[in-house]
C-alpha cells in the first residue's frame, strides 16, 4: 500500500509540472497510455493522479471518460486574476493586523532569497527556474502567513497554483523593462509599513502585470499561446 500511494504521489508531481509548464498542452487530450510507457508509472497510479488533478481545475473529463488539459483564455485569465486579487488582498490585509517580528522577519528572508534566485532556467533560458518557481512561491505564502482565515488561505493557494500556469507562459515574453525585484522590494516596504491599502495596491498591479504581459503579446506566438489566441477571440 505505501508503495502505491508513492507512485501515485510520484505521478501526480510529475503530471502537475507538465501541467503547470504547458509540456502538456492547454486543451489537449490525455493519453494515458502514454504516459505510462513514457514515465513508467503504473495505469492506477496515473488515473488516481489525474483524478486529484480534475478536482484542482488541472484536467477535465471529456465525454469519453478521458481526460484533456484544462484549456485556457483570456477571460479565464483576467477573472482569475481578478479574484486571486481580491482573495490574496483579503489574506493581506488581515496579515498586516496580526503579524509580528517573526513574520515580518520571514517575509524580508524570503524576499531576499527570491532577490538572489536567477528567473530563467540556466539550461534552457525560455523556461522557468524551478529554484525560482520556489522562492517565489514562498515570498508570496510569506506575505501572508500570519492570515488568520484557513478558508481564505485554502481559497488563496488554489487560485496560486492556477495562476501558475498562465506565469509559466509569460517567461519566453519577459523582457527587460520590467524590475520584479523592485516590484516585490515596494510590496515588502508597504507590509513592513503596516501600510495595508498601499501594500494590496502594489500586489493587485503585480499580479495583473503578469497577466497584461500574456494578453499583450499572445497574437505573435504559437505553441500554447495560440491556444490561448483562439480562446480569447471567442471569449472576448
Amino acid at each position: 500500500m505505501t508503495k502505491k500511494l508513492s507512485l501515485t504521489e510520484r505521478a501526480y508531481r510529475q503530471l502537475r509540472d507538465d501541467l503547470l509548464t504547458c509540456r502538456l498542452v492547454p486543451g489537449a487530450k490525455i493519453n494515458i497510455k502514454d504516459i505510462t510507457a513514457t514515465q513508467g508509472f503504473s495505469l492506477g497510479a496515473v488515473r488516481e493522479a489525474l483524478s486529484r488533478l480534475t478536482s484542482e481545475g488541472f484536467v477535465t473529463q471529456d465525454d469519453a471518460r478521458g481526460f484533456r488539459v484544462t484549456p485556457i483564455s483570456i477571460s479565464d485569465l483576467t477573472d482569475l486574476v481578478r479574484v486571486r486579487s481580491d482573495i490574496e488582498g483579503q489574506c493581506l490585509r488581515r496579515a498586516i493586523e496580526r503579524g509580528g517580528l517573526d513574520w515580518e522577519a520571514a517575509i524580508v528572508s524570503a524576499a531576499h532569497r527570491l532577490s538572489k534566485t536567477p528567473t530563467r532556467d540556466p539550461r534552457e533560458a525560455a523556461r522557468l527556474n524551478e529554484d525560482y518557481a520556489d522562492a517565489h512561491a514562498a515570498f508570496h505564502q510569506a506575505l501572508v502567513a500570519a492570515c488568520d482565515s484557513p478558508w481564505l488561505l485554502r481559497m488563496r493557494d488554489w487560485l496560486y497554483a492556477q495562476s501558475e500556469r498562465y506565469r509559466y507562459l509569460t517567461v519566453p515574453l519577459a523582457h527587460g523593462d520590467r524590475d520584479l525585484t523592485d516590484e516585490h522590494a515596494q510590496i515588502v516596504d508597504a507590509v513592513l509599513a503596516r501600510d495595508a491599502d498601499r501594500a494590496v495596491a502594489l500586489l493587485t498591479d503585480h499580479l495583473m502585470a503578469t497577466a497584461l504581459l500574456l494578453i499583450e503579446t499572445r497574437t505573435e506566438l504559437g505553441g500554447p499561446y495560440a491556444e490561448l489566441v483562439i480562446l480569447s477571440d471567442r471569449a472576448v
